[in-house]
């Protein structure tokens, strides 16, 4: 009976210890792959076993696969249901409806607890075996390494719209990069939770990062085309890429400085109507013309108060800055 006894005590000892140990697994996780999607039933079940044959070689069981539903009116839910079932480290975030992928993003990153998140596409143009490459980038000290789709495999006109986009924003943010909106992208967790991503800004992840002091780079990466469904890619949202990407400038650059934004600009509208209308007033000293049939005098009035009006717009800004300055939060990277 002792023998029993002791021998149940045993097996319940084990078991509590692997409970426990099953508990601190998921504390213990190395890779987060958050991947976006909307309406991609058909290429699920094949990215889910490549995704885990790549994951088991690199991670073994230190990993978590994020699929974030973006209100998909397809199968795709339970496409990941399915691979769940089959391994329990594939979740599902499911939206009630489409919010875009900003949005499935900023979920995906709250929920992840890797050390290294992965965030990719689900149609199958970005390849899992890129993984390990994008990790060996990041730990050359790296703190986001971006895909470079350097062949795309993609219809012409939006390659060549991308094409346009990279130099702008390459300009715009000082950022040298040849491809911000690939998919294929790996961070550091402390990374992704400082992001806030809303509205189109998951084009411009590369750009806040590299504007909070992390360390951004690009490799290239394997494209492949389009096996299933059809792209989501509109000239809409070409257009709102653009308006966001002024949104990032002011929000990030010339949060802490509204004056430096609007009242440059502001100054340079001003400066340009004052010479306007200086060069009217010599030529009425002259006797040259006469100011009431001047429609080039309403022009230059108009630049002159336009501009005020935007310096006025810095310096309330300035005001409102000063009032929350002890709220910033500053990207700290190391206390001793």
């Amino acid at each position: 009976m002792k023998e029993n006894q002791n021998t149940k005590e045993q097996n319940q000892g084990r078991e509590k210890s692997g409970q426990l140990s099953q508990k601190r697994n998921p504390n213990n996780i190395l890779i987060s792959v958050v991947i976006p999607l909307y309406n991609e039933e058909d290429s699920i079940i094949e990215l889910g076993n490549r995704l885990q044959e790549v994951l088991n070689r690199i991670a073994r069981d230190r990993y978590e696969i994020i699929f974030v539903d973006d209100g998909s009116t397809d199968g795709s839910r339970e496409k990941i249901r399915e691979l769940h079932r089959r391994n329990p480290r594939f979740h599902c975030i499911s939206f009630r409806r489409n919010y875009g992928k900003s949005a499935a993003l900023q979920v995906g990153f709250q929920s992840a607890r890797g050390k290294y998140i992965i965030t990719m596409d689900a149609d199958l143009q970005d390849d899992p075996a890129e993984i390990p490459n994008l990790l060996k980038k990041l730990n050359e000290g790296y703190d986001l390494v971006s895909g470079w789709k350097k062949k795309r495999h993609d219809p012409l006109i939006k390659v060549w719209s991308s094409k346009l986009f990279n130099l702008v924003t390459s300009v715009v943010s000082g950022l040298r990069l040849h491809d911000f909106n690939c998919g294929l992208k790996a961070y550091r967790n402390n990374v992704v939770k400082r992001l806030n991503v809303y509205g189109e800004m998951h084009r411009y992840l590369p750009v806040l990062a590299h504007w909070d002091g992390f360390r951004v780079t690009e490799i290239p990466v394997v494209h492949h085309p389009r096996q299933y469904g059809k792209s989501k890619f509109g000239a809409g949202r070409f257009v709102k890429g653009f308006l966001d990407l002024l949104t990032v400038m002011i929000t990030t650059r010339f949060m802490q400085r509204p004056l430096h934004f609007f009242g440059t600009i502001g100054t340079i509208i001003t400066f340009l109507g004052f010479i306007v209308n200086l060069y009217l007033l010599i030529e009425w000293v002259l006797g040259k013309t006469y100011l009431s049939n001047r429609p080039l005098l309403l022009f230059g009035i108009t630049l002159i108060i336009f501009g005020a009006q935007l310096i006025s717009i810095g310096l309330l800004g300035e005001m409102n800055i000063k009032s929350f300055v002890d709220k910033i939060n500053y990207n700290i990277k190391e206390k001793f």
